[in-house]
């Protein structure tokens, strides 16, 4: 009985292991990329936590950054359909909701942008009290991640774009299995980069 056990667990691990072993290095990288950036501001939340937030004062969480939450979750919805799409062979479709990503992404930096104005006119500037610069340190952080996704999109975007119109370079696109790989790693970011928005945005919504 005991053996037995020994060899399920020894197989699971055997398992476990044999996944790390097969998986591309490119989406290791990433993995390992999302752990330090998580790191980065789970250390981050936690100095700002150690503020004490913004206490008594006059502070409400600007509104453009519940408007950016939203657009940001849309774009999300929006970018998992794609890989489907591209299963399916349907490039033209698959631009169009690689563009509406791209749009709500451009639209949510612009959110972001007003809601620093917001917090700004409220008395909370970056060089001020230590909870107002945290906020901005964690919010122009974020920001910073999400572009560099941002730039992998619309690398993807145009590149798909101009396969999408011809027939042979489309077949040829459909068929590749690094660019399958691309689409699920960017998909798998820019879920990671909006988790961690709502996160953050929770953190903040709760300390104002």
């Amino acid at each position: 009985m005991n053996q037995d056990r020994k060899n399920k667990v020894d197989s699971r691990q055997g398992s476990a292991f044999g996944k790390i072993e097969r998986m591309h290095p490119i989406r290791m990288l990433l993995y390992l990329s999302m752990i330090g950036i998580g790191v980065l501001f789970f250390i981050l939340v936690v100095a700002f936590a150690r503020t004490g937030g913004f206490g008594n004062e006059q502070f409400s969480i600007p509104k453009f950054f519940s408007v950016s939450t939203l657009l940001l979750l849309f774009s999300s919805y929006a970018i998992n359909k794609v890989p489907r799409i591209y299963k399916k062979d349907k490039l033209h479709k698959m631009t169009r909701y690689l563009s509406i990503t791209f749009v709500l992404g451009v639209a949510f930096i612009g959110a972001q942008v007003l809601g620093w104005r917001e917090i700004a006119a409220s008395g909370a500037y970056f060089t001020g009290k230590a909870s107002g610069s945290y906020l901005y340190l964690i919010s122009a952080l974020h920001l910073l991640h999400l572009l560099g996704g941002m730039i992998f999109l619309a690398f993807l975007l145009f590149k798909t774009a101009h396969m999408a119109n011809d027939g042979v370079r489309s077949l040829i696109f459909i068929r590749d299995p690094y660019r399958r790989l691309q689409l699920s790693m960017l998909r798998t970011y820019w879920h990671f980069i909006g988790l961690l928005w709502l996160f953050l945005y929770l953190v903040i919504l709760f300390m104002a």
